[in-house]
C-alpha cells in the first residue's frame, strides 16, 4: 500500500488485486499443460487494461509509467507468465508513444485497433542464432523489396503471447544492404505461422513460441522503423522496469506463501507453528529486507524518472541497477521461501515449485547481470 498514491492507482490496483486472484487460481494448470492463458487476457482487456499506455487522444488512458510498473507488479503476484506477456504490449505501445518513431498515422491506426479491437501487440526480435537482439547480433530474418511491397523471410524465436498475437514488430536485414529496419505485421497475413517451440522450465504460460515467416508480403507503409532512427531517438528504456516488476510480483507471492505457511504449519515436534522458530523467523526477516531493498530502489528511480525528464539520458545505469538488483533479490527471497516451506515446496501441486522456476526467467532477461556490472565498473574507471 505505501507505493499507491492516487485514486486512479487505488481503483485499478483493487481491481488488478481480484484479476490476479483468479489468475493464480488457473497458474497451476496453464504451467503444467504449458498452456497460453487465453481466458486471463480476455478479463484483462474486457477491463480496459490493454489500452492504458495508448495515449488519450486516441482513446486510451496515457498511464504513466509509475502506473504501468505498479500494476504489472500486482499482476505478477498472481501469474508471472501474464504479467510479463501483457508487460511487453503495454510497453511497446508506450515506447512508440514516447519516441514517436512512425508515421502518425500508422501509429493511430493500431492505437485504434487496441482500443476497440484489443489487439495484442509484441516486438519479435530474437533469434536462435543471434540470441538477444542486446548484444547486438544483426537479424538473419531478411527483408526484400518488391515493387511497392516488402517480402519477409526467417524465423523470430521468445515471441511471447505468440499465440494471441495479433501483430508483431519485426526487425529483418534489408537485402543486399547494411540496413536494419522494422516491420509492422499483422499475423494474419498468408505466410505468417506459430511454430511450438516452447517447453521450457519456467514462464511456461507465456508461450514465447517462434514466429516464423515464410514469403511474408507487407506494404510500403508498413516499414515503420530502421535502426538509425532508433538509435538517434534512443533514450534509456525505462519502459523495460516491466521485468523486475513481475520478478518482484513472484517474489512477493511466494514470500506471502512461505509467511502463511509459517503461521499455519505445526509439527507435532514443536508447542506452536514454525513461525515460532528464531531461525524461520530470520529467514522471514531477510525476504522482507530484501523486497524492501528491491521495491524502493525501482520505485525511487521511477519517481527520479517522471520528476527530471531532463536528466533521462543520464538515468539509465539506475534503470539498469533496478533490474539486476531486483531479479537477484527475487531469486533470493523464492530460495528463502522455499527453505521456510521445506520439503512440502517441491511438490508439484505446491506453488512455491512454480514460483521458483518462474523467477529463474528473470536472470535471462535483459539487461544481463555481467552486462551491468560491465557497464558499472567502465563509468567508475572512466571517471
Amino acid at each position: 500500500m505505501e507505493f499507491i498514491h492516487t485514486e486512479f492507482q487505488a481503483r485499478w490496483m483493487k481491481k488488478l488485486h481480484e484479476l490476479s486472484e483468479r489468475f493464480a487460481e488457473r497458474a497451476p494448470e496453464h504451467d503444467q499443460q504449458g498452456t497460453f492463458p487465453f481466458e486471463n487476457f480476455k478479463e484483462l482487456g474486457e477491463s480496459g487494461y490493454l489500452s492504458l499506455t495508448v495515449p488519450k487522444e486516441y482513446g486510451g488512458q496515457e498511464i504513466s509509467l509509475y502506473d504501468y510498473i505498479l500494476f504489472q507488479e500486482q499482476i505478477a503476484r498472481g501469474d508471472g507468465s501474464t504479467a510479463l506477456s501483457i508487460g511487453w504490449h503495454l510497453g511497446v505501445v508506450m515506447d512508440l508513444s514516447e519516441r514517436k518513431p512512425w508515421d502518425p498515422t500508422v501509429f493511430e491506426k493500431l492505437c485504434k485497433r487496441i482500443v476497440h479491437s484489443r489487439s495484442l501487440i509484441n516486438r519479435a526480435s530474437t533469434e536462435p542464432a543471434t540470441g538477444s537482439p542486446t548484444r547486438g547480433g544483426k537479424p538473419q530474418t531478411i527483408a526484400e523489396q518488391k515493387g511497392d511491397q516488402w517480402i519477409l523471410n526467417g524465423r523470430k524465436s521468445f515471441t511471447s503471447m505468440a499465440p494471441a498475437l495479433d501483430y508483431s514488430i519485426v526487425s529483418a536485414s534489408v537485402k543486399d544492404s547494411d540496413q536494419v529496419s522494422s516491420f509492422l505485421v499483422s499475423h494474419k497475413l498468408p505466410g505468417v505461422s506459430i511454430e511450438d517451440k516452447w517447453n521450457t522450465l519456467g514462464m511456461r504460460g507465456t508461450r514465447s513460441d517462434d514466429l516464423v515467416l515464410n514469403d511474408v508480403a507487407v506494404e510500403r507503409n508498413d516499414l515503420v522503423e530502421t535502426a538509425d532512427q532508433e538509435n538517434n531517438q534512443q533514450l534509456p528504456k525505462a519502459w523495460l522496469l516491466h521485468i523486475p516488476a513481475c520478478y518482484i510480483g513472484i517474489a512477493r507471492a511466494a514470500r506471502d506463501y512461505a509467511v502463511s505457511f509459517a503461521k499455519n504449519y505445526r509439527p507435532n515436534s514443536l508447542k506452536g507453528p514454525i513461525s515460532e522458530v528464531p531461525e524461520v523467523q530470520r529467514k522471514i526477516g531477510l525476504m522482507d529486507l530484501e523486497l524492501l531493498k528491491a521495491r524502493q530502489l525501482m520505485y525511487g528511480v521511477i519517481e527520479q524518472w517522471e520528476r527530471y525528464p531532463e536528466k533521462r539520458q543520464s538515468i539509465g545505469n539506475a534503470l539498469a541497477a533496478v533490474k539486476y538488483s531486483a531479479t537477484n533479490s527475487a531469486n533470493e527471497v523464492v530460495d528463502l521461501a522455499m527453505r521456510i516451506v521445506g520439503a512440502h515446496s517441491l511438490f508439484q501441486d505446491n506453488p512455491m515449485q512454480r514460483y521458483y522456476r518462474d523467477v529463474r526467467a528473470g536472470l535471462h532477461n535483459p539487461p544481463m547481470d555481467d552486462a551491468v556490472i560491465s557497464m558499472f565498473a567502465r563509468n567508475a574507471l572512466n571517471d
